[in-house]
């Protein structure tokens, strides 16, 4: 009788560790884990690419230091390199090369400005070898640049999903940061508004405090 009842005690031991993995695997507010892995991942592209693009602007402006100044994009400065190439290509462009420069950057003006600065450049003769590195650079920057928006719009369908509420009040970026900072949706839902209202903020509500501000 005693084994029987632990047998019985075993069985229902293991349905209702069964029955909870089950609840857990299928529970929809676990999703929100996916959001915040790609709001996290946006914000470390973001400052990568920002760091990689300054890295080809300052390795690309030692042959052609003109098109800094003309050019602020990043991903444009980044395509346009490997459009351009040698500087010496806009002594006298092809009327394929002007096209496709015009594309990247549209504006003729600013296409006709940086044929016109590289004629009268200051910047240093490379070499094809150091060329093709910056090229290769580049087309990294390029490629990073893609995934990030590729990013952006899963983090898109995955708000829509999971908070498709607060994606349309506050968009889906802050909603993500709010979901983020809070831990879970869940835990989100719960804050009482005071909180909600300094998430994100805790260093300058502190420094508020700290100098009466």
């Amino acid at each position: 009788k005693p084994l029987t009842l632990a047998k019985e005690g075993g069985a229902q031991l293991g349905l209702s560790h069964s029955y909870s993995r089950t609840k857990v695997k299928f529970n929809v507010n676990r999703m929100d884990n996916m959001v915040i892995q790609a709001i996290a991942l946006i914000d470390q592209l973001d400052k990568d690419i920002n760091t990689f693009a300054m890295r080809v602007r300052e390795w690309y402006g030692y042959h052609f230091p003109e098109m800094v100044r003309l050019v602020n994009d990043n991903y444009q400065y980044c395509q346009l390199i490997g459009l351009i190439k040698m500087r010496k290509n806009l002594t006298a462009p092809t009327d394929e090369l002007l096209e496709a420069m015009e594309k990247v950057v549209m504006d003729s003006a600013k296409t006709q400005a940086i044929c016109d600065c590289a004629r009268a450049s200051m910047g240093m003769d490379i070499s094809e070898f150091d060329l093709i590195n910056i090229e290769i650079f580049a087309k990294k920057v390029i490629s990073l640049a893609d995934y990030r928006k590729k990013l952006q719009q899963y983090l898109s369908d995955k708000m829509s999903n999971v908070a498709p509420s607060l994606a349309a009040l506050i968009g889906d970026v802050v909603g993500a940061r709010l979901i983020s900072h809070a831990g879970s949706l869940t835990k989100l839902a719960k804050y009482p508004a005071s909180t909600v209202q300094i998430l994100g903020a805790e260093k300058g509500l502190f420094r508020a405090l700290k100098t009466k501000g």
